[in-house]
């Protein structure tokens, strides 16, 4: 599997479609000239970014905005990347779960990593923080014993709010309004800084006590 993966990328490099994914105008032209294909364009680019990883995924969600608006934009990016975390998820369960079992036992199962909750949450909370790799947390997820459908639905819930702000940007550039952008942009980095904030928040509160 990751020869295929490692392969998979030096095609694209290889092939120049790389260059083509990281140039989010360019893309945006090559999505629409697939006509209604475009929509499973954007989805199976964004599977793929989260699969492998040094993929970016950023210039995929941009276009998407830009192709398809906001609503349709958000709706393409957050299927593809809740598909492509499940596969990263189950990549690594069924790779290196059990290996992660042998290696350290009951230990899986004590603290933070054996509370199914705080798997959820922390989950949810690195979902929306976007200098925290989607991909890594994907993976990382699958090595725990996290049950898949809070996985799910901790990527869904996290993932969207994040999705629908890449997907606005996108759109704004068509217009090229900077000064809606760089609203944008604000709006982003106070969304990054909430969970943060609250982790803060409850670590004084932990200390207080």
């Amino acid at each position: 599997m990751i020869i295929l993966l490692g392969s998979l990328y030096v095609f694209l490099v290889q092939s120049g479609a790389l260059e083509t994914i990281c140039e989010c105008g360019a893309l945006r032209d090559r999505i629409l000239d697939r006509g209604v294909l475009g929509p499973l364009a954007i989805v199976g680019l964004m599977t793929l970014a989260v699969v492998v990883s040094p993929i970016p995924s950023a210039p995929i969600a941009l276009a998407s905005g830009l192709a398809y608006g906001n609503f349709w934009g958000t709706v393409y990016i957050v299927i593809g990347a809740v598909a492509g975390a499940i596969i990263a998820f189950f990549i690594s369960r069924s790779l290196g779960y059990e290996a992660m079992q042998k290696r350290f036992g009951k230990t899986l199962s004590i603290g933070l990593l054996g509370s199914q909750n705080a798997l959820t949450g922390l989950v949810m909370a690195m979902r929306l923080l976007p200098f925290i790799s989607f991909d890594i947390v994907s993976y990382a997820a699958g090595l725990t014993p996290l049950q898949p459908w809070r996985f799910v639905l901790a990527t869904l819930i996290g993932v969207t709010p994040v999705s629908f702000a890449l997907a606005y940007f996108g759109n704004e550039l068509a217009s090229a309004d900077f000064n809606r952008i760089e609203l944008i942009v604000l709006v982003i980095g106070l969304v990054t800084l909430i969970p943060v904030a609250i982790a803060f928040y409850r670590r004084r509160k932990q200390d207080n006590h």
